[in-house]
């Protein structure tokens, strides 16, 4: 239950920056409920691995690089996805700062909420 409801308000929040950032654009909710589960799927199986082979970079960066990689993530799911769509990686990166803050925001209240 708690990952669908994760997946919906991820969803939600992608939909909304679609609209409000310039250079990402999604055709309709399910577009965006596709987007959001294969980002959801590529944090969790490539991510790892990226993060690993970039590690002398993400040290000497002092974890800057880690943006760069969230940047290539969400190029990756506008390549797989057909209704989603980010032009270039300055909007992939700009959707991936402002997807991972609302993001946290969120999930905090949302985890307030369960815990009380």
């Amino acid at each position: 239950m708690k990952f669908i409801i994760r997946l919906l308000v991820t969803t939600l929040i992608v939909v909304l920056l679609a609209n409000i950032l310039p250079g990402v654009a999604v055709d309709g909710f399910t577009s965006g409920l596709w987007a959001a589960l294969v980002l959801g799927l590529l944090n969790m199986f490539l991510k790892p691995l990226l993060v690993f082979l970039t590690l002398p970079a993400t040290l000497i960066t002092l974890g800057l690089f880690l943006f760069v990689i969230n940047a290539v993530i969400i190029l990756l799911c506008s390549y797989f996805v057909g209704g989603f769509h980010v032009n270039g990686f300055w909007a992939a990166l700009l959707f991936s700062i402002v997807l991972t803050f609302v993001q946290s925001i969120l999930n905090g209240f949302l985890e307030k909420k369960q815990s009380d």
